[in-house]
């Protein structure tokens, strides 16, 4: 269990707890990733009334291309919610739609687009986000994926009110914990999703009772987490072998870590740093009979646990050795064939 606990940015909150149930709020959802589901399920459970949810239109998905519905759609389907998914949430139909609900606030999960400042300004209580680290820190689309990829150990959660800007806005509460020596991005996320719909819900009551003080962020003290690309995965073995394993667990499951091995892909599900040091070129292969590690820089090394060679499928790093004739100071090589 990791510490954890919740705050107000300027009025002390007392914990993490299930706020309790104030006045009904009429309120928009706008969401679209899994992350956001157990938000959207929080609001309906604490007896806000979810007039509308807003999530991205079906998109192509798979070797198909077969038009897949958001997990949130999916949510709301069940729930029996009404569903609205336009193509661009800033159409004057859309906002003359959501200025028409008479709504108090409005919930921003994962969306996927920009809310234009004609919508911001239709709510009195705000349009609330719940945002996946401790702002200002990581601002951008991947706050969970490059917090663990760059070796922090404490996250945790902010709700604000949405600006104009890129997670900009004012604060409301914060939520923070440890993250895991060994935990991965997807596992995170599961974490961060609950205790983030616990701490919207906290939020919304807040409001609504006048009991959160909003804080404006130390722009000066902001960073970004942008958009992972299929790059941000492909490994510089001069990089210390603890750097190269926290980047193997924050890019999961996309785009994962690998580098070339004779001129194939090697994809790296699974490592360890060693406590073994060498002096080997960062990159050599260090072989053992059941095992393979990898020289890194500084002398330290990676023991490799889970691989994937293009075309092949995921194994134990033994089925992988078994199955090759590993040449003496063999190295991985730099660059990408895709």
């Amino acid at each position: 269990m990791w510490t954890r606990h919740a705050w107000a940015c300027a009025t002390k909150a007392s914990g993490l707890q299930n706020a309790n149930k104030g006045a009904e709020l009429k309120i928009a959802f706008l969401g679209t990733p899994a992350f956001a589901v157990p938000t959207l399920e929080k609001i309906l459970e604490s007896g806000h009334r979810v007039e509308a949810v807003i999530t991205q239109p079906d998109r192509p998905k798979g070797r198909a291309q077969d038009l897949a519905e958001s997990s949130v759609k999916q949510a709301a389907t069940r729930l029996g919610l009404a569903v609205h998914q336009p193509e661009r949430v800033r159409k004057p139909e859309v906002v003359e739609f959501l200025g028409g609900l008479r709504l108090d606030a409005m919930v921003v999960v994962g969306y996927g687009q920009i809310i234009p400042q004609s919508i911001i300004d239709l709510v009195p209580l705000g349009i609330i986000n719940v945002h996946a680290s401790l702002l200002p820190k990581y601002r951008g689309a991947a706050p969970i994926q490059w917090a663990i990829a760059n070796g922090e150990t404490i996250t945790g959660l902010t709700t604000m009110r949405i600006d104009a800007g890129l997670d900009t806005g004012d604060m409301l509460l914060k939520w923070e914990s440890a993250i895991g020596p060994e935990e991965t991005a997807p596992e995170l996320s599961d974490r961060l999703a609950i205790a983030g719909a616990e701490l919207l819900v906290q939020t919304l009551e807040g409001l609504a009772s006048g009991t959160i003080d909003p804080i404006s962020q130390d722009h000066s003290q902001a960073t970004l987490a942008p958009i992972l690309k299929k790059e941000d995965g492909l490994i510089d073995w001069s990089w210390r072998a603890a750097k190269i394993h926290d980047r193997s667990r924050g890019f999961q499951p996309w785009p994962g870590l690998y580098s070339i091995f004779r001129t194939q892909q090697f994809q790296i599900w699974k490592c360890h740093t060693s406590a073994e040091t060498t002096s080997a070129a960062p990159g050599t292969l260090l072989p053992g009979k059941r095992s393979l590690a990898v020289a890194c820089g500084d002398g330290s090394v990676l023991d490799l646990i889970e691989v994937q060679l293009e075309g092949r499928k995921r194994v134990a790093i033994d089925a992988f050795v078994n199955g090759q004739r590993l040449l003496d100071n063999e190295r991985f090589t730099g660059g990408s064939r895709l």
